[in-house]
């Protein structure tokens, strides 16, 4: 069920109890977790962490601990599914679920006992009525039990019994019509995949209730908030809504009275919101690196051609920006370049047709010396917690991007930093090879990609946020390069190796790239459909359904029936 008021029905339960906190591996879902830690530690509330990357963790943690703890939470996992029939918990087990992801499973909304979701309810949820998808088992029990009674009865009884035979029959079609229309509501309702309102803001939103708030905290929910639209899980005009929900908060956090303004120490955190440029880590790298490895400048000057790089020069150019400035580290570049850069850079864009050059974000400073925007800092957490450096573990990984977002540990933020500028690189180049040897084929519904065992940089894409970047990249480069117009309206489905001794692969769905796009995405029930009907050795791991692992011999079937299915 949805909670009403979290802090009664949620905040005052747990706080006198020890808990169990399962966090999904994305930036948000660490983002809500860093709020929340600091909330307890407040009340000093006792709490265990577990890292959780996909169903076979959280079922095997959840196994290993369910003895110790009555409380449970989810943070960005366990809403989209039936949560009780994959864990198979105790009855007193209480689930508090705060998770994005969409639709929440109909089981999970009405079950008033057990699950009490931590979601808000202005989302546009569209939840179905308890009536269409659930019936009292009396009635069912009525139907089952049939009468058999003898021939030899007065005509007033054999009448009775037609009456009975007539309307059982009737009660019969009703049942089968509303299974029917049960079955048409709920493909209706679970049929496509999305993203809510980012956990760390639901969070922050309790501690700003509880007037706990904190500068951090609203950092983090910043950062949360980018990272959904860093990842397009969200539409523009969802992101441009929550950010004027922050501005707010940043607003009253931030603000200074002239005669403060001295009085303050050297290294406080600032937070400001700033209309800034779309280029990826650039006050960390040159501006020459960042334009060629942001995607929305990549794709628009198709950068993988000669044509592509010559448009770019043309563009320094026009800015009138000399090469050797433009090729060194951001802040060593001229102060009197760097002064109205933004505005020469959007002047530019506007003629090479590049409209949406600037976006609403925030900053953070820490002192005079440190400051990030909050996509760098989604950036640099993704990287490290998909760090494929030696074969640290999963936990390892967490506990490195969790810490990078502590301002105690700027040193791992700036080695996040580094693993993004290596990562975004890669995807660049892997973008451009992909490109040039045609590499992206039309399958009839849909385009498919798939990286080759052994291509440069591969080991960095087998991890799912990784390889739904490269694909959501891919794809708008793919737009862009493209002249066939029908093209431009597909969905992509994208592979990469996963593990060679096990022979499996990633394989990840990603929805159309049109403007009035919904980010609303189909592949997770295509993908289920698919594997079932081919009987395809797939594992429906993680928590974002567009998203499984595939055997690599069957590939081909799956690819077959996947064509059917949406053809």
């Amino acid at each position: 069920m949805f909670v009403s008021d979290f802090r009664k029905e949620f905040y005052e339960v747990v706080q006198n109890q020890r808990v169990l906190l399962f966090v999904a591996s994305d930036v948000d879902a660490l983002c809500a977790c860093k709020i929340l830690q600091a909330l307890f530690q407040c009340d000093h509330v006792q709490y265990t962490l577990v890292p959780v990357s996909g169903w076979q963790e959280l079922e095997t943690a959840f196994l290993e601990h369910k003895e110790q703890f009555c409380y449970f939470i989810l943070i960005n996992c366990g809403a989209n599914v039936d949560l009780l029939d994959v864990l198979q918990p105790d009855e007193d087990a209480i689930f508090f679920v705060c998770d994005s992801h969409r639709p929440v499973n109909v089981v999970n909304v009405y079950n008033d006992t057990q699950i009490k979701l931590l979601i808000k309810q202005d989302d546009d949820l569209e939840v179905p009525a308890y009536d269409d998808i659930f019936r009292d088992e009396e009635e069912d029990e009525e139907l089952s039990g049939t009468e058999t009674e003898d021939g030899s009865e007065p005509s007033e009884k054999r009448t009775r019994l037609e009456d009975e035979i007539v309307e059982k029959t009737m009660k019969r079609r009703q049942r089968r019509e509303w299974e029917a229309r049960r079955k048409d509501i709920l493909f209706d309702y679970e049929q496509y995949e999305y993203h809510g309102t980012s956990s760390a803001m639901v969070v922050f939103d309790l501690a700003w209730m509880m007037s706990k708030d904190l500068n951090d905290m609203l950092w983090w929910a910043i950062v949360g908030l980018t990272d959904q639209w860093v990842q397009d899980k969200i539409t523009q005009m969802k992101y441009v809504t929550d950010v004027g929900v922050l501005q707010r908060h940043v607003s009253r956090h931030n603000h200074r009275n002239e005669d403060e303004e001295n009085a303050l120490s050297v290294d406080c955190t600032r937070i400001s919101f700033e209309y800034d440029l779309r280029l990826a880590l650039y006050q960390h790298w040159s501006l020459h690196d960042s334009l060629c490895n942001t995607c929305y400048t990549a794709a628009r000057f198709k950068l993988w051609s000669v044509h592509g790089q010559k448009r770019l020069q043309e563009f320094l150019a026009d800015m009138g920006l000399p090469l050797k400035q433009v090729k060194q580290k951001f802040h060593s570049m001229d102060i009197s370049l760097k002064e109205n850069l933004r505005e020469m850079i959007e002047e530019s864009a506007n003629k090479f047709g590049m409209k949406d050059m600037r976006v609403q974000t925030f900053s953070i400073h820490f002192g005079f010396k440190h400051k990030f925007l909050a996509s760098d800092v989604v950036f640099a957490t993704m990287s490290l917690m998909e760090s494929p450096e030696k074969d640290d573990s999963g936990m390892d990984n967490f506990i490195q991007a969790l810490d990078s977002l502590s301002r105690s540990n700027l040193d791992k933020l700036y080695h996040g930093l580094e693993l993004a500028k290596k990562q975004l690189r890669a995807t660049q180049q892997t973008i451009a090879s992909c490109l040039c040897t045609n590499l992206i084929i039309s399958q009839g519904p849909f385009l498919y990609c798939s990286l080759m065992e052994g291509t440069p940089d591969v080991m960095l894409f087998s991890k799912p946020a990784s390889l739904s970047l490269l694909s959501r990249h891919l794809l708008k480069s793919f737009v862009c390069s493209t002249k066939n117009r029908r093209c431009k309206m597909l969905p992509l489905v994208m592979a990469a190796p996963l593990s060679v001794e096990q022979g499996t692969v990633t394989v990840v769905g990603i929805p159309p790239e049109t403007d009035s796009s919904d980010r609303k995405n189909f592949f997770g029930r295509a993908f289920e459909k698919a594997a079932e009907g081919t009987n395809s050795r797939t594992l429906h791991n993680h928590f974002d359904l567009s998203v499984i692992e595939l055997k690599a011999e069957d590939r081909s079937k799956f690819l077959d029936a996947l064509v059917s299915l949406l053809s």
